[in-house]
This record gives structure tokens, C-alpha cells and sequence, in this order.
């Protein structure tokens, strides 16, 4: 990193935090201070705004330079992982968007509770809401830390601390003040720099090759150390069965934990009918899409122009591969484009980060006000004291985040957002499932598959390689590795789903059938949504 990097970098940096913080100051002032206008914005985004929105919530930093990394070091392997998050989408086009919205008002609880007994219900929902969100609040948080830092060329741990400490209070901030307003404008602004820098890289690549993909492919292969190996699956999980069930593992979990995500699912009231939620779906499917087919493009682009070699000593993990190749692109170390391409990279990867983790804040900071507050409090506390408790739910999950995040900024975190998406497709999903289409479903039944899918997920991962048993481990010189997995999801959402039906066939509660067909009128029509 050269003065120059780091000089433009930090201009960049501040720009971005300054427009973000002015239309925070903006929206503040000009809110209600209703229930609706923090957890929802006041459901007057329309479906285009809001697809956008969606597609900055979800392309997260591990998303913009972890794929490309990942596709730059392993190749088909790699691209698998493109492969998962998008066809995640289609799960929450067909299944989760238009129901989700009908049936809610500002959580996934919502949904449960219309037919079920509110309380139990919502207290194990928004425990496992809040789980899944501080999981990868964390994982945002340390990845904000080792990254940003490494990219103005400061390493030190105490840069690395004070570098989740302003992320923490920049979000803190953000959902605070402005609610769900500011939050959805600040990562439209992101997704909008986001897919900016993201075509001109991948026009810069095609140039390159003079728009010859067979070439850029074959040069990849070749620089990769490989040959053919690399354009074929089995380089990263096809070395033993564990691998391969691994993958499956982890495939399982990106593909259905998108569902159960509390921040992807709260963006579906933001908009004011169903039809504009299932129109925001598409628009967001257009958009992550167009971003995850670039991505591929600059994954071989990364391992063609700047080589593994040369990404491994910079990063073992590949997470520098977009920078590098951004650098490289733009003329090489000590030239003005090369320090312009590298900096505009390290200012969108900074606001993906602080994106990303306002809207996991606003999510968790939701769940424990709207779901576990309202299971307490007195039948007439009003909305506002429900709003005040998520603003200071959102001060204390941002404390908390920090705090996590400075214990854990130098340990290997990618497994936390895999985690995240087991947990999510293990206690979120099922009971979601059933809720909407399985008539007999109880309230025994709901808190079961909730706590079914979360507790082994958890215990799974305690007791994997994961965390102790291997020199890659967090903990090396502690050995309680019993699950030979990296990822639970393969048997932890099974296990939540199996839970959710035994506890309904042993439950003496009868369902409301009534109750059941007024949620499937309203999830299918949505007459008498709000």
C-alpha cells in the first residue's frame, strides 16, 4: 500500500460516511416516530427502490470479496458458492416474499403468531431472530476490522479495534436515528456504487482478453497451478467424503437459510402491497444475478491477471483478490489508475460493510422489541415505548457486536456467516414452513422447530472442527471435535423440521382451523393485510 492508496482510500471512505450520515440527519428529522416508521419506513418504498435495497442488504462483504476470492483460488469449487446464494433467491421469490408480506407486520414472529398462542411464539422466533443476526453481525464486524484496516495498509490490532469500534458506532448511529428510512436509502446508495464498480471491473477484465472468455478461462487454468483441474469440480471438496458432505452441508444452508434470514425478510414490509414485495423479489433477483455472473468473470479474472500465488501471500483466504485485481487493472502499483481503481474498490467494500450491518442491527434490534419486549410488557404500554426499547436494543446489539468483534477480530470468522445461514434454515425456516401450509400445525409444534433447528445447530458447531481439534481451529489446543462437519445445516434443518412435526403429533391442542384459513386467504389474496 503506497500513501497515495491510502490518502484517496480514506477521502473515498469519508465521502460515503458523510452522505450516509446526512440522510440519516435528513430522515430523522422528518420521522413520526410510529412502530411503522422505524421497522418498516413507512412501507412507501416502491418495488424498484426496494429491490435495489434488498440486493445492498445481501451482497455482503463476504459476498463481493469472498466469491471472487474463493472462484480465484479453487476455480469450479469456487463458483459453486455463486451457484448457492442465487438460487437462494428463487426460494424467496416462490415461498417467502408475497406469503411473508400478507401474513406479517414487522417479524418473522408476525407470521407464526397469527394463528398461534403470541407468547411462546414469539419469544422463541425472536430468540433465534437475534441469534442468527448477532452470528452475522459479528462476522460483518471483524471482517470490517481486518479488512478495512489491511486496505489502508494498517494491520496493527489496534487499528483493527478502532476500526470495529467506528463501524459499531457508524451503525449504532444509522438505525438509531434513522430507523428503516435511513437504512434502506443507505444501501440503495451502496448497491447502486456497488454494481458501479462492479461492471467497470468486469469491462476492464473483458478488454483485457479482448472479450475472449475460452481465453480467459484457459489462462486462468494455466496461472492456477492446476491445468484442467482447476475448470472442474473436486479441487477445494472433492478430497474425501467429508468434504463432499460438507459442501452439501453448506449448499443446504445458503440455499434455504436465505428464507430464514431476519434482515432479507423484514425488507418485505418495507413496500405496500404483496404484489410490489413479490415485484421487489424479481427486481432484486435481476440485480444479485447480474452481480454473481460479474463475479465469475473477475474470480477467473483475479486468478488470470494477478495469478494465486500472488493472492495467497497477500491473503491465504483470497479475500484481496477484487483490490488486487482492481490495482492491476488500473495500470499497476504507482499509477493513477491503478490507485484510483484500488481506492474506489476499498470505499465500496467499506460501504457494503456498514450496509450491511445497519440492516442486521435494525433486524435484531426489531426482534427484541417488537417480539421479546411485547411478550412482556403490559397489555397497554403504547407502540412508541416499543420503538424507544428497539432504538436502545439497537445501542446495546451494536456494544455487543463491538465487544465480540474485539475478541474475536484475530480468528478466522467465515464460518460464522455459514453458521448463520445453518441456524437460520434450522429454526427460522421450518416453522415458517409449516406456519403458512400445514393446517394441523400447533404452538408446540412452532416452538419445537424453532428450538429443534437452533439448539443442535449450535451444539453441532461447538463440536466441530470448527472450533477446536485442528491446527485451523479456534481454539487448537482444546479438543472436543465429536462432529467431523464443518457446517451443520445437513443435519440441524432436517432436525428442525422433524421437531416442528412431532411436537404438533404430541401436542393435545387441537388447531384452529378458522385461524388457519384466514392466514391462507390472507397469504394467498392478501386481504386484510396491513
Amino acid at each position: 500500500m503506497t500513501g497515495e492508496h491510502q490518502t484517496l482510500a480514506l477521502l473515498l471512505f469519508s465521502g460515503f460516511v458523510a452522505v450516509t450520515l446526512a440522510i440519516t440527519t435528513w430522515v430523522s428529522r422528518r420521522r413520526h416516530g410510529s412502530a411503522e416508521e422505524f421497522y418498516a419506513g413507512g412501507r412507501l418504498f416502491s418495488p424498484m427502490e426496494n429491490g435495489f435495497a434488498v440486493s445492498g442488504d445481501y451482497v455482503s462483504a463476504a459476498s463481493f470479496l469472498g466469491v471472487t476470492g474463493l472462484i480465484a483460488l479453487y476455480g469450479y469449487d469456487g463458483l459453486l458458492y455463486v451457484v448457492g446464494f442465487f438460487v437462494a433467491w428463487l426460494v424467496v421469490l416462490f415461498l417467502v416474499a408475497e406469503l411473508v408480506r400478507n401474513c406479517g407486520r414487522f417479524t418473522l414472529a408476525d407470521v407464526v403468531a397469527a394463528r398461534m398462542s403470541e407468547r411462546p411464539v414469539r419469544i422463541a422466533a425472536g430468540t433465534a431472530s437475534v441469534t442468527v443476526s448477532v452470528m452475522y453481525l459479528v462476522a460483518q464486524m471483524v471482517g470490517a476490522g481486518s479488512l478495512v484496516a489491511l486496505l489502508l495498509g494498517r494491520t496493527s490490532g489496534t487499528a483493527q479495534a478502532w476500526t470495529v469500534i467506528g463501524v459499531g458506532a457508524l451503525m449504532v448511529t444509522y438505525v438509531s436515528l434513522g430507523g428503516m428510512r435511513a437504512t434502506t436509502w443507505i444501501q440503495i446508495v451502496k448497491a447502486v456504487l456497488l454494481l458501479s464498480g462492479t461492471v467497470a471491473l468486469t469491462v476492464l477484465v473483458l478488454v483485457r482478453f479482448h472479450g475472449d472468455l475460452d481465453r480467459l478461462l484457459v489462462t486462468a487454468a494455466e496461472r492456477s497451478g492446476h491445468g484442467d483441474a482447476f475448470l472442474a469440480p473436486g479441487l477445494k471438496y472433492g478430497g474425501s467424503w467429508t468434504a463432499r458432505l460438507d459442501f452439501i452441508s453448506l449448499g443446504l444452508a445458503l440455499v434455504l437459510g436465505t428464507a430464514g434470514l431476519p434482515h432479507i425478510l423484514s425488507r418485505f414490509y418495507t413496500v405496500p402491497t404483496a404484489r410490489a414485495a413479490r415485484r421487489s423479489a424479481v427486481w432484486s433477483i435481476g440485480l444479485i444475478g447480474g452481480f454473481y455472473l460479474m463475479a465469475i468473470v473477475l474470480g477467473f479474472g483475479a486468478a488470470a491477471v494477478v495469478g494465486p500465488e500472488a493472492l495467497r501471500r497477500s491473503n491465504a483466504a483470497g479475500n484481496t483478490a477484487m483490490p488486487l485485481l482492481a490495482l492491476d487493472l488500473g495500470g499497476g502499483v504507482g499509477s493513477t489508475g491503478g490507485t484510483v481503481l484500488f481506492a474506489v474498490v476499498a470505499a465500496v467494500a467499506f460501504a457494503t460493510i456498514l450496509a450491511v450491518v445497519a440492516g442486521i442491527t435494525l433486524a435484531s434490534s426489531a426482534s427484541v422489541a417488537h417480539d421479546l419486549y411485547a411478550s412482556l410488557r403490559r397489555p397497554h404500554t403504547k407502540a412508541r415505548g416499543e420503538v424507544a426499547v428497539a432504538r436502545a436494543a439497537a445501542v446495546g446489539i451494536g456494544v455487543v457486536a463491538i465487544a465480540l468483534g474485539l475478541l474475536a477480530r484475530d480468528l478466522n470468522v467465515a464460518f460464522l456467516v455459514g453458521l448463520a445461514f445453518a441456524v437460520a434454515a434450522s429454526a427460522n425456516l421450518p416453522v415458517l414452513v409449516y406456519s403458512l401450509f400445514w393446517r394441523a400445525f400447533t404452538t408446540r409444534g412452532a416452538v419445537w422447530a424453532v428450538y429443534g433447528g437452533l439448539v443442535p445447530a449450535l451444539v453441532l458447531v461447538v463440536l466441530s472442527p470448527v472450533v477446536s481439534g485442528s491446527p485451523g481451529s479456534l481454539f487448537p489446543d482444546i479438543d472436543l471435535q465429536y462432529f467431523p462437519l464443518q457446517n451443520p445445516g445437513i443435519v440441524s434443518i432436517p432436525l428442525g423440521f422433524l421437531a416442528g412435526w412431532l411436537g404438533t403429533v404430541t401436542s393435545d391442542e387441537v388447531a384452529d382451523e378458522a385461524k388457519y384459513a384466514e392466514t391462507e386467504v390472507r397469504s394467498l389474496t392478501g386481504a386484510g393485510a396491513v
